[in-house]
């Protein structure tokens, strides 16, 4: 097997501290079986994650972290930001630099995406989405429908695989992730630097490539909990179950040997520099999510209501479930 302990993180952006549904939840899948937390907050969280991984150090194993938002952002970002070095790299340094998150969870996300965005256009673009209350002329409270005028893509390549996945440009509504990545690369970019395991942390595909490495004892990557189908007994909540499930499912493939294969995804004609270099790309998803349309039939049939006569389509490998909607808190 590749890896002894699977650490499976749903995270949240919320401003206050918070339990229960919409909040953190981690699950950790070791040898000595499975253990759920929820902590209260994102300082709480990387306590407690930094514990786990000095755990599975200590006890020889090799770990598996993976984190429920986009590692990357569509790739020109980081030069039209005008940052220098590996791309994502260069954006993970100046999140963290901006990034204000206080032990009580308050955080500055929609400043740093105001900011962000003054500096790509000089206007509301690309970032979009904040709370009533908060006024900007750098940060708009709705979709601005400018990425086809201004040349910066709204979706990664693994986000247009993923048939519902959302863009890591929107902030608040449902099924928002911009927030989590703001807060989030911060804290995995603080766990992978820790002087105790650097020499041997890895994030993937960033560090490894689009496969997995023999030298690297702990290896960091982004999922994607919707993708797969969850089983609700191991909830509740729904986040519960999903890190829970989801766990179990990176382990039993480990155990099968199919885990290999998922960091060696076929991407067909990409560019894979444009995944390792600057967008990342979600584990276990190794075939597009395609929408099916279904036959109709020529006999006759009842009057049908309005609305979608497609179907999802998956690869049966990797049936997945329907998207989790977050709310503006997380």
């Amino acid at each position: 097997m590749l890896f002894d302990t699977f650490l499976i993180v749903d995270w949240s952006a919320a401003r206050t501290p918070k339990i229960g549904r919409d909040s953190i939840w981690v699950c950790r899948h070791a040898p000595d079986g499975e253990t759920v937390a929820n902590p209260p907050t994102r300082h709480a969280a990387r306590l407690l994650l930094g514990e786990m991984l000095a755990q599975a150090m200590a006890n020889g194993e090799r770990v598996l972290a993976g984190f429920d938002f986009p590692f990357g952002y569509p790739a020109g970002f980081a030069r039209r930001l005008g940052l220098v070095g590996t791309p994502w790299r260069a954006v993970w340094d100046e999140i963290a630099r901006l990034v204000d998150d206080r032990e009580d969870n308050d955080n500055n996300r929609f400043a740093v995406a105001a900011a962000l965005n003054e500096r790509v256009s000089g206007g509301a673009f690309p970032f979009w989405g904040r709370p009533v209350r908060l006024t900007s002329d750098f940060l708009g409270p709705k979709h601005h429908k400018r990425h086809v005028e201004d040349g910066l893509l709204e979706k990664r390549l693994i986000d247009e695989w993923m048939v519902g996945a959302q863009p890591c440009w929107k902030l608040i509504g449902a099924g928002s992730v911009g927030g989590q990545v703001l807060t989030g690369i911060p804290v995995v970019r603080t766990l992978r630097d820790d002087a105790r395991w650097a020499d041997r942390a890895r994030i993937w595909p960033f560090e490894t490539g689009l496969g997995v490495g023999d030298d690297a004892r702990i290896v960091f990557a982004e999922v994607w909990p919707s993708w797969w189908k969850v089983c609700p007994k191991l909830g509740p909540p729904n986040d519960r179950a999903q890190v829970r499930t989801v766990a179990r499912i990176f382990a039993a493939a480990d155990h099968t040997g199919g885990l290999t294969a998922w960091f060696s995804p076929d991407i067909g004609a990409a560019d894979p520099r444009q995944i390792v270099d600057e967008e990342a790309w979600t584990l276990g998803v190794t075939a597009p999510r395609v929408r099916r349309r279904v036959q109709r039939s020529s006999f006759p049939r009842k009057r049908e209501s309005r609305g979608s006569v497609s179907s999802l389509a998956l690869d049966p490998r990797l049936r997945g479930g329907d998207e989790k909607l977050d709310g503006p808190g997380k």
